[in-house]
């Protein structure tokens, strides 16, 4: 799909006009709200700077017209299935490493809260055009939105031996820096930027606010369905090796740019469509490499001294995992593997029998796909999540998304609380996920309450301390209401059972009391899974 590039007329004499650091840029008014779009802070990521870290654009003479989005990085498009419930615009162009801004009061002396948002798409796809992203709501309520566009898939994360790692996450700092240096001259208060983003995008900022480099850049943080993390490098290193030898050529970054950029693109998809986040394999991601990433993020918030001072909102949907399982019929084919998709789930998170038997004996009502889905969510996302809000008591606010989307089957799903936190329930991209009819007053609670941690560093409810509060969202009849711990039980079994990888796997028609399967066996259950589910990440 290609993005609508619609540029209202410029008005030179009425139009905003801001200077940044490279060049003055021309936005529009919009419904009260100043926006402008496209605004490079980096030069194109290639030729000679492709796979290579982010340099300043070139400056420009004039008024550069920022009345429409700028290019969006190459990416895959969504599977089928997944089109029907996402949507990922496309705009053509090399100069994909822009941002867009809204602002309230284009002019410096604004002093205005800001909030930069970094969009999920499993890091290879996505972008700042989603109509659900739209910033106008939040610089309606008095905040300065920023968007932006980074480097995706193998451009932004391949891991080479003769080019540095992690180049979208760089791309993500310069514009972070790029933020805090101009975002005055916009209205913005550059001592109040809130970093905020979805599934990958909050995996980035738990890269970010974690980096050395980083700190001073930012005063708060939103982590939506994303927890601190990096890959292994082998694990990044064996999907760019399998790109290598389908298309033949040495798995370097001089090689890989000599490639078609579409044909890449293809291979990148074909050799991830097995991949998926219930069960892993083969994938891009941000991996430590003693520079920008010198630890593993988790490690270094909750033991170091990274975004000490930093208010923290971290949270999650009620139902993550349906949004892989549900699109193509994946649920029901799980739920028939029975014994082997427990299995699988048990391999992913290397844990013993103890913990699927502890979830069945809380949810005897679960099929295996719920239980598999849960554990997974639990093991990748809650776990590391409550982890890091127990190290920052009193700054740390937790919330769960609990109202089920009115499409069939997808329950609260990954990704299905955008539309009420942009308040952009209106658009027909967010009812594609939530359906027609989603309740407003939802999205003025939970909207308020992310416009409210931005101006404050409180979204209303008791931040976390050892009763464990969570701001829930749309459960039942009530749209916000605090309830003590209420993942305490599942969590608690992670704590207790043992995690060594090298643990038996039970399977068989009673994967809970089975005999032991190991080796060979165990990985051929692991593909075979993989190969029923070989979705993306949102």
């Amino acid at each position: 799909m290609t993005a609508g590039r619609t540029n209202p007329v410029a008005r030179p004499d009425t139009d905003p006009v801001v200077t940044t650091p490279y060049g003055a840029v021309r936005g529009r008014y919009e419904h009260g709200v100043a926006v402008f779009r496209g605004i490079p802070y980096a030069a194109p990521p290639f030729g000679p700077r492709r796979f290579r870290p982010p340099v300043p654009p070139e400056p420009w003479d004039g008024v550069r017209d920022a009345g429409a989005f700028g290019p969006t990085a190459p990416k895959p498009p969504y599977s089928e299935a997944f089109a029907q419930y996402l949507s990922d615009p496309v705009v053509p162009g090399d100069d994909c490493l822009n941002l867009n801004v809204w602002t309230p009061d284009p002019g410096p002396g604004g002093r205005l809260p800001v909030l930069v948002w970094l969009h999920g798409g499993a890091l290879t796809r996505g972008s700042s055009a989603v109509p659900v992203y739209d910033g106008r709501p939040f610089a309606r309520d008095g905040i300065v939105f920023v968007s932006i566009n980074y480097r995706l898939g193998v451009e932004g994360y391949g891991l080479f031996p003769d080019a540095p790692a992690n180049p979208g996450l760089r791309d993500q700092l310069a514009a972070l820096r790029w933020v805090h240096e101009s975002i005055g001259a916009f209205g913005g208060d550059p001592a109040q930027i809130t970093l905020a983003g979805q599934s990958a995008g909050a995996i980035s900022i738990g890269a970010l606010i974690a980096a050395p480099q980083a700190q001073g850049l930012f005063r708060r943080a939103v982590l939506q369905s994303g927890p601190p993390e990096a890959f292994e490098r082998d694990k990044v290193r064996r999907m760019v090796r399998r790109m290598a030898n389908r298309l033949k050529v040495p798995a370097t970054a001089e090689a890989f740019a000599t490639v078609d950029r579409d044909l890449l693109l293809r291979t990148q998809a074909e050799i991830g469509r097995l991949s998926s986040p219930i069960l892993g394999g083969p994938a891009f991601g941000i991996v430590v490499d003693g520079d920008l990433v010198p630890r593993h993020p988790l490690e270094a918030l909750v033991d170091g001294d990274a975004a000490r001072g930093v208010d923290l909102l971290l949270g999650w949907t009620r139902d993550e995992y349906r949004l892989w399982l549900v699109p193509g019929g994946l649920l029901e084919r799980v739920d028939r593997l029975g014994a082997v998709a427990l299995a699988g789930a048990m391999a992913r998170c290397r844990c013993g029998h103890e913990v699927p038997r502890g979830y069945r004996a809380l949810h005897p009502e679960a099929g295996t796909a719920e239980t598999v889905g849960q554990m997974v969510t639990d093991h990748l996302l809650r776990l590391p999540l409550q982890r890091l809000a127990d190290s920052r008591p009193g700054s740390s606010y937790v919330y769960e998304f609990a109202w089920p989307s009115l499409r069939p089957g997808l329950g609260s799903c990954h990704a299905l609380e955008l539309g009420f936190v942009f308040d952009t329930g209106d658009v027909p991209e967010s009812a594609k996920l939530a359906g027609e009819g989603a309740p407003q007053e939802l999205a003025d609670a939970m909207h308020g309450a992310w416009v409210r941690f931005a101006a404050t560093g409180d979204p209303g409810w008791e931040a976390w301390d050892e009763t464990h509060p969570v701001g829930v969202f749309g459960e039942e009849d009530r749209i916000l209401h605090t309830a003590y711990g209420p993942r305490d039980r599942e969590l608690a079994l992670w704590t207790a059972a043992s995690t060594r990888p090298e643990l038996a796997v039970p399977v068989s028609p009673d994967p809970l009391t089975a005999r032991p399967l190991r080796g060979t066996e165990l990985r051929s259950a692991v593909r075979r899974l993989r190969r029923v589910g070989g979705a993306r990440r949102h």
